[in-house]
């Protein structure tokens, strides 16, 4: 990333001669995984019989071997004009049971053996099984988290939350620089390659040079900032400087993470011995299958983490986690496929990930989206250039935490997708400083509260086609104080309320009140979709939602996919099914009947009730059957309070 990815370097020239051709070993793939050479192998032979051969490909060679294959002969099937006698991604033989393994398409980037492959070296490593649906926590995360929050004894969440994700970072790019470096000694170590280095000293020291990782956009780390070494001391009562020593030496050799690794682990306030015990339980975590695996892994054990912290630290946790379901429904609305992704106060940088991961899963490529950033907040900003690193997202964040309001970082960005998760009815953003700014187009908004002030900046940062997708307090919907009103029905004249969703209460970590999501689009007439100009959707999703624990809810899948379903068929020229509305849940709304309800924007006012259904029961009858109902339970009602008082007057409680 701009701000987080190691600085390119020239490649290496053995010194046998520059014109001899450089081996690839280790460069990305198009998915942003990092390719393990590939080499002919055969299954073992008791699973030879009633085989069928497939094309796979593999990430590294301890997952082609945890698959069960075996290397070929020499020289069997290696494909010509390969180095060191193979070829980086190329394709391997596997053979094996008709049940495990079949044919891939041509673009088999993830298939049967590869996934079982993986999911039984992680099974193994970490001894526990996963569980993946509906993107909730894998066992191991949970598992880990609860083993973490022991180590925490009295200290404070919002302190050990850096000691815990400084620690998981530091673990996530010792593994990926391990992987690179079994990379090279396996190249340099075949004696069929052009680059072969017989003397095993040579060789170690050739699998040192620093530009064969800078050319791989991988950290370069020197010895003593390598897991192995902090892993070695963890019962040390000098692990806090081992592990402060450590982040010295990443920022020393990677200047892009300069002032973003947190360096106070060795002072007297922090306890060696359940820091030790945090060194282990993180050592523990199999992530060392591949790079590609191991950032999967460990970026969704820091996000797991990220939003535990959020959930201990209460309401001081809004201010860098916004809820998975949340950004999902964001992310599933928006579509962000290609171009310019913005969130002027990105906390830890999850609408990012989840825009990289909803790319990905929809077959696109992470590199069409170019991501910016802004956030205010510095311990914050640097779990976000932390959270991005890990997932390998290319991101401009600014060169510092800045106010967005004060010190925009990108003034003339125009972006095609904003989503954000703004401050709620911020009251001190220094708004009379800022009385004749550029971006008030709609309207004066107040000193006391920010909300319109975040909608507008929002507005002046959308290309000529942007959309924006963003989290408001419920009353921004209706509030009609300090010129508010007037600056909605501007923006409802100007035609760019594309859809207002009103969520369930207790999503977030900063308050049980339920809060909406607004939709904004610059150009309703996009010829993309069917033309939408001089309407409104209005969706009412305050009754989904499914209680997580006693205080927190979470939309499920099918209600996130309900949401936005219902979103994309509105806007759409030919859904099937199409868009129709539905009583008590979503209604296309006219902007004239908007002005009827003086340009409130509430979904309860448009969607109606929700239809009941019929029992078929008269009205006359029901109501005789209720009433009797009643009346027993009046009268056992009278026994109770008689006996109960009887019981009372028995123990000279009443006179």
């Amino acid at each position: 990333m701009a701000d987080c990815q190691p600085e390119r370097a020239g490649r290496f020239q053995q010194q046998r001669g520059p014109s001899r051709p450089r081996p690839n070993l280790g460069r990305r793939n198009g998915n942003g995984s990092t390719p393990a050479p590939g080499v002919v192998f055969r299954a073992p032979a008791e699973n030879r019989t009633h085989r069928k051969v497939s094309s796979v490909r593999f990430s590294s060679t301890r997952e082609m071997l945890a698959a069960g294959a075996q290397p070929a002969t020499p020289g069997a099937g290696v494909l010509p004009n390969s180095e060191f006698g193979l070829k980086i991604g190329a394709r391997l033989r596997v053979t094996g049971p008709r049940s495990k393994i079949r044919t891939l398409p041509a673009h088999d980037r993830i298939d049967a053996a590869r996934v079982q492959a993986h999911n039984r070296a992680i099974n193994m490593a970490k001894g526990n099984n996963q569980k993946t649906a509906n993107g909730s926590a894998l066992d191991f995360e949970a598992q880990l988290w609860a083993a973490a929050d022991k180590m925490r004894g009295h200290m404070d969440a919002s302190e050990y939350k850096h000691v815990c994700l400084g620690l998981i970072f530091l673990k996530y790019i010792s593994d990926a620089f391990e992987e690179k470096r079994e990379q090279l000694l396996f190249g340099f170590s075949d004696p069929k390659s052009e680059w072969f280095i017989k003397d095993e000293p040579q060789r170690a020291e050739a699998a040192e040079n620093r530009d064969e990782y800078l050319a791989a956009n991988v950290f370069w780390l020197p010895p003593e900032a390598r897991w192995h070494t902090i892993k070695a001391r963890a019962k040390s009562p000098e692990i806090g400087k081992v592990i402060d020593d450590a982040m010295g030496a990443i920022e020393r050799e990677n200047p892009t993470l300069k002032g973003v690794l947190p360096r106070d682990y060795a002072r007297p306030s922090l306890d060696k011995v359940r820091l030790g015990g945090l060194v282990d339980i993180i050592s523990n975590i199999g992530f060392n299958e591949s790079a590609a695996k191991s950032k999967d892994v460990l970026g969704r054990v820091y996000e797991y983490f990220l939003g535990k912290f959020a959930s201990a630290e209460g309401k001081g946790g809004g201010e860098f986690y916004t809820p998975q379901c949340v950004v999902q429904v964001l992310v599933a609305m928006l579509e962000p496929y290609k171009g310019r992704v913005f969130d002027p106060c990105c906390g830890s940088g999850g609408m990012f990930v989840s825009s990289e991961k909803f790319v990905e899963e929809h077959g696109g490529r992470v590199g069409d989206i170019a991501v910016y950033g802004q956030e205010s907040n510095y311990t914050t900003w640097k779990l976000a250039r932390m959270n991005l690193a890990i997932r390998g997202i290319d991101a401009n964040l600014g060169p510092r935490n800045a106010d967005s309001f004060r010190q925009d970082l990108h003034p003339d960005l125009k972006a095609d997708f904003i989503l954000a998760n703004p401050p709620f009815n911020m009251s001190d953003w220094g708004g009379e400083n800022l009385r004749q700014d550029v971006r008030w187009k709609f309207g004066m908004p107040p000193v006391n509260n920010a909300n319109y002030a975040w909608i507008q900046h929002f507005i002046h940062h959308l290309s000529p086609m942007g959309v924006a997708g963003f989290v408001m307090a419920n009353g921004s919907m209706s509030t009609q104080t300090s010129n508010e009103g007037e600056i909605r029905k501007a923006l409802i004249e100007a035609d760019l309320v594309d859809c207002m969703v009103a969520l369930p209460g207790q999503l977030f970590f900063t308050t049980p009140i339920p809060v909406c999501l607004w939709f904004l689009a610059r150009d309703k007439k996009n010829s993309k979709r069917r033309d939408r100009r001089g309407e409104t959707l209005f969706i009412d999703a305050r009754k989904m939602g499914v209680l997580i624990d006693r205080i927190h809810r979470e939309l499920t899948t099918e209600e996130i996919g309900k949401i936005s379903g219902c979103y994309h068929a509105w806007k759409s020229k030919d859904a099937n099914p199409a868009y129709a509305d539905e009583p008590g849940f979503c209604k296309s709304v006219k902007s004239e009947e908007i002005q009827t309800h003086d340009y409130v924007l509430t979904p309860g006012r448009y969607v109606g009730a929700e239809d009941i259904e019929d029992d078929g029961e008269p009205f006359s009858e029901k109501l005789k059957r209720l009433t009797a109902t009643l009346e027993e339970q009046f009268e056992e009602s009278a026994k109770l309070e008689k006996l109960i008082r009887q019981n009372l007057s028995t123990l000279a409680y009443v006179e």
